[in-house]
Formats: C-alpha cells, structure tokens, sequence
C-alpha cells in the first residue's frame, strides 16, 4: 500500500540535517508518495525523486537568538502567518498518512509557532506522527529539567513514535537524554544514514587527479557548519613540511559556511598537490578513493568515513560533548583516530598522518542502513 508522508525539514545552522533528511526522503519514496517541507535558506539540490512544498523561508539571525526572514522585503509576523497558512492548507488538501518532523520537539522550539498548530492538525485526522533524531543530542548549558520536560510532554501527546537514526551498540540516546523512561511512546533505532559510495569511486577520482596506486590522497573537510576552518588552516602548514610519506595529493573541502576570508586564504595556497573545493555532490565517493579522510566527527561525515571504509583522524567539536562521544563509540573496530586541539601543530599533524597512513581500509559491522529500514519501518506501523 502506498503511504503519503509529509517530511518537515526546517534548516537554520548548517545543513547537515537537511542531506540526512533528503536520503529519508529519497528512502520512502521508492515505494511512497513523498513531500518535503522546507522553509530555509535556498540550498541547491539538484533534482530529486519526491516532491517539495517550499514555505516563505526563514533563517537565525546571526547570534542565534531570533528568526529572521530570508527575504529582506518579507516581514517576520507576515511570514510566520503565510507559512502556518500553507502548511494547514497543505495538509488539509493532500490528507497525509504520515507526518515525520526532523528533530521537533528536541529542537526548532522556535518554530512552534506553526508546529503546534500542524500536530493538532494532524491529531485530529488519522495521521501518525513521529520525531525524526539524529543519534546525540546537544545538551543544554542551562535549565536542562525543564527543556526535557517539555519535550517528554510533547512527545506523549503529539506523537506515535521516536526515530533515532543510530545504531546504539555506538551511542544510545539516554547518553543526552535522560528522561527515556518517561516516554509513553516507542522508540526505534533505524541504524545511522548515509549514502554509500559508487562501485567504481576510487578508481575514477584517482584517475582523474592522475595518482598511481602508491600515491596518497587525503581528504581534509569539515562539514557544512560555520566551525572547523582552523582545522584546514593546521593540515595545509602541515602538508607543506615534507615529512608525509607516500607521494600525497591533499583535497580540502571548506563546506558551504566556511569563513569567507579562510576560503580566500586557502584558494590562494593551493598548489600542485592540494586542491580547494567549497563541496562536492560525490563526498563519500571522494572518501572511498583516499587513503585517510582528516576532519571534524559530525554526523554526516562520520558515517560517509564509515561507509568508505576509509583510516580518519577526526577533530570533535570542543563546545559540547556530541562530536566527542560520536568518536569514541566509533575508535573500536576502525582505523578512526580522534584528533586533539594540541595534536595541530604541523610537524605532529604530519606524524599522525603517516601513522594512519599505515593502517588498512575495513568493513564495519554498524548499521548503516538508516534510510532504507526507516522506509521499512514505516510501513509497518
């Protein structure tokens, strides 16, 4: 039975979440009727297998303390009143069987305005509901009780159920979130999400840098938030030291939010043997054809780096735990190294790159069919 499913994706720092949301999205609709809610700043995406609803887009201003519209000619109170408009419309006309909400009600508090008004909606015909959650939660730095009481209550009375997209033999989620056994509603571990690489990805991309097999590409990234810069900034001294073995050709990609004067920087630098690209569409293809993958642990790029298979020295975040736990639930069993602010000066940069250099490509034994088994799960709800 084909099944209508609303997927509501609001991006507002970075977009990670978003590409996880497309590949749940692309998931479902192999055998679904799909749309996707969106309402943020524009992202090229190319086309996709599923339909989009675009709302009036809106954004954080720039301290992460208000919604702003991304239409400067748009005010706020007449966007929030148009996009409530549209969503309700919406979901009245098209009668969902399904309405996932990406990281609501553990985030996105902002957005209530049109969240709530969309789950009585929804309450009120036979619509199922569910909160689609990555595997870690960032924890609150203040009045942490009453943020997970809100969202235990949210949750019990809104929703039919809990998608983390995680395997917890790395991290469970009452690691960041306490209150579990509070939830009247089940939970379901999908495994983690990721795209895999292109049967043929090492050979091509290698072929087309021109490597030979004794060659070494390694591949620098940090993700596509607004942090990490210093990291590329510490593997480009360090490739200029030659003490790295093996021939190496360094590809960095800045991500879309990198700073601006760092990416003019580092387009200035390159030469011969190291290439700068704000983002490729093919990551994970990128990873499969390098011999070690240098970079920050969020979400998404730890489980492309996994999905390669590829040897990884990775930097956690240092603001909060998330980024650090997600690495130390994935050292055991991989060639993944976590990297410490004080290992960037270049010449013991250059020294753990050779040691992971050494290190083999493997096979890990984690879940990472998220995507495909949320699509399955679904249908038996």
């Amino acid at each position: 039975m084909t099944v209508k499913i609303l997927y509501y994706c609001q991006h507002v720092l970075g977009v990670g979440h978003f590409h996880r949301s497309l590949e749940i999205c692309r998931a479902c609709s192999v055998d679904h009727q799909v749309t996707m809610i969106v309402g943020g700043p524009d992202i090229e995406i190319g086309e996709q297998p599923f339909d989009f609803l675009k709302l009036p887009g809106l954004q954080m201003d720039d301290q992460f303390s208000r919604l702003e519209t991304c239409n400067p000619d748009l005010e706020l109170d007449e966007a929030k009143e148009m996009r409530i408009d549209k969503l309700l419309s919406f979901f009245s006309t098209t009668r969902p069987d399904c309405l996932i909400l990406e990281l609501y009600p553990f985030g996105r508090k902002a957005f209530r305005f049109e969240l709530t008004p969309l789950l009585e909606a929804a309450r009120q015909e036979s619509c199922m509901v569910f909160c689609s959650l990555r595997d870690i939660l960032v924890e609150k730095k203040t009045d942490q009780t009453m943020y997970e009481d809100r969202v235990v209550a949210t949750l019990n009375t809104y929703f039919d159920g809990l998608l983390v997209h995680a395997d917890p033999r790395v991290v469970s989620l009452d690691r960041t979130f306490g209150p579990i056994e509070q939830l009247e509603v089940p939970l379901h571990y999908t495994g983690f999400i990721t795209p895999k690489p292109a049967i043929n990805a090492r050979a091509r991309i290698r072929a087309g840098l021109g490597l030979q097999e004794a060659d070494k590409l390694i591949v620098v990234s940090i993700g596509s938030g607004s942090v990490g810069s210093h990291l590329l900034e510490a593997v480009t001294e360090a490739s200029r030291c030659g003490h790295i073995h093996g021939n190496p050709y360094f590809q960095l990609f800045t991500g879309p939010y990198c700073d601006p004067g760092v990416v003019k920087k580092l387009l200035g630098t390159r030469y011969q043997s190291l290439g700068v690209e704000r983002f490729t569409d093919h990551f994970v293809d990128w990873l499969a054809a390098a011999d070690l993958s240098i970079s920050m642990a969020g979400y998404n790029t730890s489980m492309n780096t996994l999905a390669a298979g590829v040897p990884a020295l990775m930097l956690p975040f240092d603001q909060n735990r998330e980024q650090r736990l997600r690495v130390e639930g994935l050292i055991t069993g991989h060639a993944i190294r976590m990297l410490e602010e004080t290992d960037l000066s270049p010449d013991r940069l250059a020294a753990l790159m050779n040691e992971q250099l050494r290190e083999d490509h493997y096979h890990t034994s984690i879940d990472l069919e998220g995507a495909r088994q949320t699509a399955q799960l679904l249908e038996t709800l």
